[in-house]
């Protein structure tokens, strides 16, 4: 009785395996038909209408005016104001969050570290529209107020940056953080045993070691910001030029998409999806950059 009960546990633990097996196959297979069918939208609608327009006065020209005659369709000023925007959060954002990571992970006392961590994660959890609350209430009228003098009324590229750099922190931080406590801690002993200062230890043997994941978290940040759009609407502007300083607004391409989508019909809403394909494009190239650095790295 108990031979046969330990062949069905085994014939039982045999198709389980195959099962499940394939279960997780085709779970891989619907990520990967989800990415293809999105690809296949975006590309199929927004290519004809990138060679209507003309890809070199889509992608290079100043002027945005679909209800002009003739209407003008060129992005190039949205492209600017990502770039400006995204790279402006990183600035902000990197330091400020690897720091902070840095802290938890090897500086941070038990008892504070029980406050900050939930409150690291809470940030997290905050909708975007909640953040674009917080800079149209407080960081617009503070920016129009300390920069007065350069003729802004808050809603800048600026402060858009800001609030980017806030809103990345948390992704920033809880992935450095992993990284960093997953770095074995012989490394950290043996940079004490060679006469490091705990300092020295943390920062020239255990941050380096931890390089690809903060890398991965630098990734994640920049698309966390790329992508934004409800908050950036509610700070940036939405000015569909090309930009003329940090203290002015600007319209940034996830924006332009939402803003003009409602309402866009035949070709002003295959540019928009055309848009997407670049924002798509772009996000590709940066992963791809960023594994590339990686290998180079280790």
């Amino acid at each position: 009785m108990k031979k046969r009960k330990e062949i069905i546990m085994k014939y039982i633990s045999i198709a389980s395996e195959f099962v499940m097996k394939y279960v997780f196959m085709v779970a891989a297979a619907a990520s990967i038909l989800a990415v293809f069918l999105i690809c296949v939208f975006l590309f199929a609608n927004g290519i004809p209408a990138m060679k209507e327009v003309g890809v070199f006065q889509f992608l290079f020209g100043t002027k945005w005016a679909p209800g002009n005659i003739p209407a003008s369709y060129s992005i190039f000023p949205m492209i600017l104001g990502s770039i400006y925007i995204t790279g402006g959060a990183i600035l902000f954002g990197v330091p400020i969050g690897l720091l902070t990571a840095i802290f938890m992970a090897r500086f941070c006392p038990k008892k504070l570290y029980k406050v900050l961590k939930p409150a690291v994660e809470l940030l997290a959890g905050i909708p975007s529209i909640i953040y674009g609350f917080f800079g149209l209430v407080v960081l617009v009228p503070l920016i129009r107020t300390v920069f007065e003098r350069f003729d802004t009324n808050g809603k800048s590229i600026l402060t858009a940056s800001i609030l980017l750099g806030i809103m990345i922190l948390p992704t920033i931080i809880n992935v450095s953080e992993s990284s960093i406590r997953a770095v074995p801690n012989s490394y950290y002993e043996g940079a004490l045993a060679l006469g490091a200062t705990h300092e020295r230890a943390v920062f020239f043997t255990v941050v380096p070691a931890a390089k690809s994941g903060i890398l991965a978290a630098l990734v994640l940040g920049i698309g966390r910001a790329i992508g934004e759009t409800m908050a950036v609407i509610m700070v940036a502007g939405n000015q569909p030029r090309m930009p003329d300083g940090i203290f002015k607004g600007i319209r940034t391409m996830t924006a332009n998409i939402v803003l003009e989508m409602g309402y866009a019909t035949d070709l002003h809403r295959e540019v928009l999806i055309a848009t997407g394909v670049v924002l798509f494009v772009f996000i590709l190239l940066i992963n791809l950059s960023f594994s590339a650095l990686k290998k180079k790295l280790n």
